[in-house]
């Protein structure tokens, strides 16, 4: 049974202080080279400088933004092997209180720039038979709560995305996950109430799920996981 050959290269799209900046740590102590992309790249130097990778500007909603971040990725630290879409935007309120530009926008983020995302990484992927592009969804992937329609049809979106792409580009040798993170990410800013403790999700522990996925082989690839912590209700 053939191995598939460790990825060297990793472009994660939407970095802020969270999850993604766990991911790119959790990449680079795996001995990947790491490019962090984000609307605005000053706030990302700091995150780049330690984990030895690169920083880059870029609206993923905007096609030429995109093609442009993956050349200069290609340019600085070769060909993406794993690409993370971790953007998305949320607007709250009751239905007929929405701001139309403001669903608009969380559409765009939440799935559109995942499509454009992936289709930059996967015309690259698709010569070589490998690689992998994982998705970020939430507990709005799988079911629309009160209030918060935007980002369920952003998510649920996302979601169709994935599992479209991954019966697709499977057999061509790509793999392609959709992660449901269905609780509340610890924080300093979040952290475990006292009573509970491990109730929210921990970022460093959801990140080596990310690296187990492209570690898989790929006779079991999983396409999609949901994430928990012990208190979160089905």
């Amino acid at each position: 049974m053939s191995e598939t050959p460790p990825y060297q290269t990793a472009l994660i799209v939407g970095v802020g202080s969270g999850l993604s900046a766990a991911v790119a740590r959790t990449f680079a102590k795996a001995g990947m080279n790491v490019a962090l992309a984000a609307r605005r790249a000053a706030e990302l130097v700091a995150l780049a400088r330690e984990v030895g990778g690169k920083a880059f500007g870029c609206d993923a909603t905007r096609p030429t933004e995109v093609a442009k971040l993956f050349a200069e990725v290609e340019a600085a630290i070769g060909v993406p092997d794993v690409v993370v879409y971790n953007a998305s935007y949320r607007t709250r309120g009751p239905l007929v209180a929405l701001d139309p530009a403001e669903v608009e926008r969380t559409l765009a983020v939440s799935a559109f720039g995942g499509f454009l995302v992936a289709q930059e990484a996967v015309k690259r992927m698709l010569p070589r038979a490998r690689g992998a592009v994982l998705f970020t969804g939430a507990s709005a992937s799988v079911k629309g709560y009160a209030q918060s329609a935007p980002f369920a049809m952003g998510k649920f979106a996302l979601r169709g995305l994935a599992q479209s792409m991954a019966r697709e580009l499977s057999p061509q040798g790509i793999h392609v996950a959709h992660i449901v993170i269905d609780g509340g990410i610890r924080s300093a800013q979040r952290p475990d109430p006292a009573d509970k403790p491990d109730s929210l999700l921990d970022p460093d522990a959801i990140a080596q799920t990310y690296l187990d996925l492209v570690h898989q082989h790929r006779s079991a690839w999983a396409s999609e996981i949901e994430l928990r912590p012990w208190v979160e209700r089905f």
